[in-house]
C-alpha cells in the first residue's frame, strides 16, 4: 500500500472496494467476489486507467495436477481452483464492459 500512496503515477487506490457477482461452481448460487485492489493511475502518455487486481499465490492461479489417489488436500485444490475460476471470469467480464484491466498478480510479478 505503501507503493500506491508513494507512487506519482497512480490517482487512486482502494483495497476490497466492491464487488462482482459470480456463479459458484460448487453450489450453482451466486456469491460476491471482492478484488484485492482497484487503482486508477496516469500512463506515460498521459491516459488515465483503471486496473483491478487479484493478489493469488501462484498455485492457485492453474489447475491442480491430476493424481492418483483423490485426498482431501487435492479435493480441497480443486474446489479453490473451480472457485477462483469462476470469480476471474466474472471480473473480466466486469472490467471489459468498463473498458478496464483485470490482473492478477503471484509473488513472482511481486518479486517475493
Amino acid at each position: 500500500m505503501n507503493y500506491f500512496d508513494r507512487n506519482p503515477h497512480i490517482l487512486q487506490w482502494a483495497s476490497e472496494e466492491f464487488s462482482i457477482p459470480y456463479k459458484s461452481p460448487i453450489d450453482g448460487r451466486r456469491h460476491r467476489y471482492y478484488p484485492d485492489f482497484i487503482i486508477k493511475s496516469r500512463e506515460k502518455d498521459g491516459r488515465v486507467s483503471t486496473r483491478v487486481i487479484e493478489v493469488k499465490p501462484k498455485k492457485q492461479c492453474q489447475p491442480p495436477k491430476q493424481r492418483s489417489r483423490i485426498t482431501r488436500a487435492y479435493l480441497q485444490e480443486v474446489k479453490t481452483w473451480g472457485i477462483n475460476s469462476a470469480k476471474w471470469e466474472a471480473a473480466r467480464e466486469f472490467c471489459a464492459d468498463r473498458k478496464w484491466d483485470f490482473v492478477i498478480l503471484t509473488e513472482q510479478e511481486l518479486g517475493l
